[in-house]
């Protein structure tokens, strides 16, 4: 599916964020990045989302491939023809636009009666974007906010999902909820590449998990074995899973 081989990132400066990092996204499934802050994680993220120019960053080499075509310098708007899409943190909705209109921005393009069934789908998913689905996307509360960026980013069920913090700044209630959903797009097909900082939360949902350390990758193996060896906890994320 997704393929990242000996990628290196620099900023302005020549500063490396990531130094040869080699990852596999196996197709269908939920894999999880975890590493403390600058470690590199979100660098990743934009590089396989083409908005390292955004930041004034760059490829210096290396290579990323979906379904076995290069991607590595393609801008965001091609990705999305690939079937690629990405919540950012930040969330980055339409504040001044209703939920509903929200969903129909993220259906651009799609026929009126596929939209019409992917918005409705969206509703059942999360029940609380049909109750306000007239209310200006501004007042909803944080977790409301992720979910309608989840639900945008979803309504057209990209092949990659990427995810870059969905739970943060949410109450531990509403992380569950984001929790399940994450799942049950990809239980629809949908691989998510994850970054998230309650590292049991997200090794729970994922069936792979990838270490991150100053722009490294130390270590890739199935989530399980990262939940259940507390020596593999400790020595790899400072002694315990809670906040990765």
């Amino acid at each position: 599916m997704l393929e990242i081989t000996d990628l290196t990132v620099t900023y302005p400066g020549g500063a490396e964020a990531l130094h040869g990092v080699s990852l596999s996204v196996p197709e269908g499934r939920i894999t999880t990045v975890l590493g403390g802050n600058g470690a590199g994680k979100t660098s990743l993220l934009r590089a396989v989302g083409g908005l390292l120019p955004a930041y004034r960053a760059s490829v210096r080499s290396g290579s990323i491939t979906l379904d076995g075509e290069a991607i590595t310098s393609l801008p965001p708007w091609r990705l999305v023809r690939r079937g690629l899409a990405q919540v950012l943190e930040g969330r980055h909705i339409f504040t001044d636009l209703t939920v509903h209109d929200n969903l129909v921005v993220g259906g651009q393009g799609m026929p009126r009666t596929e939209l019409a069934e992917a918005v409705e789908r969206t509703y059942e998913q999360f029940p609380v974007l049909r109750e306000k689905a007239s209310t200006s996307a501004g007042y909803l509360s944080g977790g409301e906010q992720q979910m309608l960026a989840i639900g945008r980013a979803t309504l057209k069920l990209p092949r990659l999902l990427l995810l870059d913090e969905p739970s943060l700044g949410l109450s531990p209630l509403m992380m569950e909820r984001i929790a399940v959903a994450v799942a049950d797009i990809a239980a629809r097909g949908v691989t998510v590449l994850l970054v998230e900082q309650n590292a049991r939360l997200a090794l729970s949902i994922s069936e792979q998990a990838v270490v991150i350390a100053n722009g490294n990758v130390v270590m890739s193996c199935p989530a399980a074995d990262l939940l259940d060896d507390d020596t593999l906890s400790a020595a790899y994320l400072g002694g315990g899973i809670a906040t990765g």
